[in-house]
């Protein structure tokens, strides 16, 4: 499943970033493979997230959260 899937309030695992235009950047602001997610509200849209990673939290588009695949905890 991916990032974008995850519904709100609800902690996954990271299990890969697939190769895409923010691939990089991504990994570069921790969403690593390993690394604990949280899903914490979405925009009344949908698009973008906000998520917590460690003591971060960060807002990701869709289509970049769609690049993270996970598995529930």
């Amino acid at each position: 499943m991916s990032l974008a899937s995850v519904p709100n309030r609800r902690c996954v695992r990271i299990t890969g970033v697939r190769h895409g235009g923010m691939s990089c950047r991504l990994m570069e602001m921790g969403l690593i493979t390993g690394a604990e997610v949280r899903v914490l509200r979405r925009a009344p849209l949908g698009d973008p997230l906000q998520i917590r990673v460690g003591d971060c939290e960060l807002a990701v588009r869709a289509s970049d959260a769609d690049l993270i695949d996970v598995v529930d905890l």
